[in-house]
């Protein structure tokens, strides 16, 4: 702490003690006086307001120096601690206390400091607007007016003097409401603990001395109100103070009543057994007490914010809009119910590349991240509270209750417009793959079947004018049917490796890597879909890890459990720290994304890079039932191809159709 703000604390805890001494001195001056006709208590309330003013004006300068708020309590506690002392030694001395004139400097001084700067200049020390300025400057001239009149003699003068304090008092409290009506939110909260407490000292001093004593027990509230509202008001509102009081009053009613129906009846229906009456009475209360705190909290909230006041009706109006959206409308109707609930400007959730809000959040008062199951699935923005008489104190129990719905429902856009990306890439891979399909059968299959045409129709005609020329042409139609074997096994092998049908997924691998592979668990009945893309993962691996990573091993494992692993493990030169993904490794990950596995690339040990693909198998059949059902096909196609061969069955082939594509 700086030296300056040092002495600044050390003055403030100064006053405060002078403050306290001079009560204790007011509190032994007391003692020797006659009793107060007006109060049974042995301290007047300006006793309290000489303790407890100071006090809490001294913390509010160690926290902070720099504001005015700080230094007016302690001025005007100082200021009611030397008017009710000199004012009770007067009495004590023989003297009227209007004849010592430090009673009157230090009235003037607490009414200035308490009654005209403080409401005028709280919570943030400085006027609500310029306009306000005169009244900073009657509340002097008035005090200044009075000493003159008192000097003079002129009452005259004394009592517009009187009247000017009165209006810069007046002034200055309706200040306050002007400046709650004009402030934000957090300025109408520090504000709403010095209105509720204010109430506690105004109507007693206007009612005068019947009452005034009762004002002893409300004055301290008032600073602090006053400090906890200044240092602590993001943490605690008033609204949670008056809610948690209205829901103790209307326990310990409600309770009490119970008490006091069942001692009643207790005593008509068990006068035989009265000693144990009691003690029913107690049980059943305690009984009582958990579903009246749950109901009459309920109402409360209802009182205070209305509908939206229960966590518990909002959560079921959320369910409720959440079962007649859709999943991709979920999340707008969750923020609605969250909005409504929070009475704010505003709600947005920020979800990968997906932003939904409710209202104009405008500037985020509340930043939060929405999990689901362990994962981030979005940020949740709350905006500032809206203009309303009582912000939502239920705040935290509100956002505990609907936060969970939130987040599934983010969860759920976030699903949903993965599937949709997914859908497009799979409609739009199709789609290539149908265009690359047309372009080779149109411009290669189709020219060269009509060019064979051609041939074949020039050797008919020059078969026995020039047979050397029609054997020319045959051969050329023979090479010809060569290329277009060529050209199918092209577009079949894009389709599906047909290594995978000759050799299975282990021999197909082993021929990719040129060794030998390591299997662990039964490959036989694998899905076709999980076949190609392991067998695609395993080539593209290969690829990089030959081509880019410059090994000289490379070792395959393929196991098969609950799902089916591929683990692809070079001695390369690994992955540059930073590095972007190149087209291989996406296209690694997509295919196994497709099937809804997970395809990983990282840094083996010992050097080198290790690709590991987990692609799940649903539906699989074991590799017995597959034998079996395979052993089953066979025997029914041998079965058949018997029957075909035995006399009488015609002279159609019963042979299955084979198509030879040679070399």
């Amino acid at each position: 702490m700086p030296s300056t703000s040092r002495g600044l604390v050390s003055l403030a805890i100064g006053t405060a003690t002078v403050a306290v001494v001079l009560e204790l001195a007011d509190i032994w001056v007391t003692a020797r006086l006659p009793p107060s006709p007006y109060t049974p208590l042995p301290f007047a309330p300006e006793d309290v307001a000489g303790t407890a003013f100071p006090v809490f004006g001294a913390i509010l300068v160690f926290s902070r120096p720099r504001l005015v708020i700080g230094w007016l309590l302690c001025a005007g506690g100082l200021a009611a601690a030397v008017n009710i002392l000199s004012a009770n030694t007067a009495r004590l001395l023989g003297d009227h206390p209007g004849a010592w004139p430090v009673v009157g400097a230090s009235w003037n001084a607490c009414t200035l400091a308490l009654g005209v700067l403080l409401p005028l200049l709280y919570p943030t020390g400085t006027l609500p607007s310029r306009r306000w300025a005169w009244v900073v400057v009657l509340a002097p001239a008035s005090v200044a007016a009075d000493w003159t009149g008192r000097l003079m003699g002129d009452q005259a003068i004394r009592e517009w003097a009187q009247a000017a304090g009165s209006a810069a008092m007046t002034a200055a409290l309706v200040s306050l409401a002007v400046r709650f009506a004009r402030s934000g939110p957090v300025e109408r909260r520090q504000l709403r603990w010095l209105l509720v407490t204010l109430p506690g000292l105004i109507v007693p001093w206007v009612v005068g001395d019947p009452v005034w004593w009762l004002a002893s027990f409300t004055i301290p509230l008032i600073p602090a109100a006053i400090a906890v509202s200044v240092l602590r008001h993001r943490l605690f509102g008033i609204e949670t103070l008056i809610s948690r009081a209205l829901v103790g009053i209307g326990l310990a009613i409600a309770v009490g009543g119970v008490y006091v129906a069942v001692t009643a009846a207790s005593s008509v229906f068990l006068s035989a057994v009265d000693r144990f009456a009691g003690l029913l009475t107690a049980l059943l209360a305690g009984l009582f007490f958990f579903p009246a705190r749950r109901w009459v909290q309920r109402g409360v909230d209802r009182l205070l914010y209305g509908s939206t006041g229960d966590p518990a009706t909002l959560a079921a109006r959320l369910r409720r809009r959440l079962r007649e959206a859709d999943p991709g409308h979920g999340l707008q109707a969750a923020l609605d119910v969250l909005r409504e609930g929070l009475a704010v400007t505003g709600v947005s959730v920020t979800a990968g590349d997906t932003v939904v809000s409710s209202g104009l959040p405008g500037s985020v008062g509340r930043e939060m991240a929405l999990v689901w199951h362990g994962a981030t699935v979005g940020t949740l923005l709350i905006g500032p509270p809206e203009r309303r008489g009582f912000p939502a104190a239920h705040d935290e129990r509100v956002i505990a209750t609907l936060t969970p719905y939130v987040a599934e429902a983010a969860h759920a856009v976030h699903l949903t417009a993965a599937l949709q990306a997914s859908r497009e890439r799979i409609l739009g891979a199709r789609e290539e793959e149908r265009r690359r399909l047309r372009r080779d059968l149109h411009d290669g299959l189709g020219q060269s079947l009509g060019g064979m045409a051609m041939a074949v129709n020039a050797a008919m005609l020059s078969m026995r004018a020039a047979p050397d020329r029609a054997e020319l042409l045959l051969a050329e139609v023979r090479a010809g049917m060569d290329a277009v074997g060529a050209d199918i096994r092209e577009l079949v092998y894009g389709l599906r490796p047909p290594a995978l049908d000759e050799l299975g997924l282990a021999g197909a691998v082993a021929g990719l890597a040129g060794e030998p592979v390591t299997v662990s668990g039964d490959l036989s009945g694998l899905p076709a879909a999980v076949e190609v893309a392991a067998y695609r993962i395993v080539q593209e691996a290969l690829t990089n890890a030959r081509r880019h990573a410059c090994a000289s091993k490379v070792s395959v494992r393929i196991d098969r459990a609950a799902s089916l692993r591929v683990t692809v493990v070079d001695d390369g030169l690994g992955i540059r720290p930073g590095a972007p993904a190149g087209v291989g490794l996406a296209s690694m990950r997509e295919r196994a994304a497709e099937l809804g596995g997970t395809c990983t690339v990282r840094p083996a040990r010992g050097g080198g890079t290790e690709v590991v693909a987990d692609l799940p198998c649903p539906g699989q059949e074991t590799g017995q039932q597959a034998g079996q059902q395979a052993g089953q096909q066979a025997g029914q196609q041998e079965a058949g191809f018997r029957k075909a061969r035995q006399p009488g069955a015609g002279a159609a082939r019963a042979e299955p159709d084979r198509v030879e594509l040679s070399q």
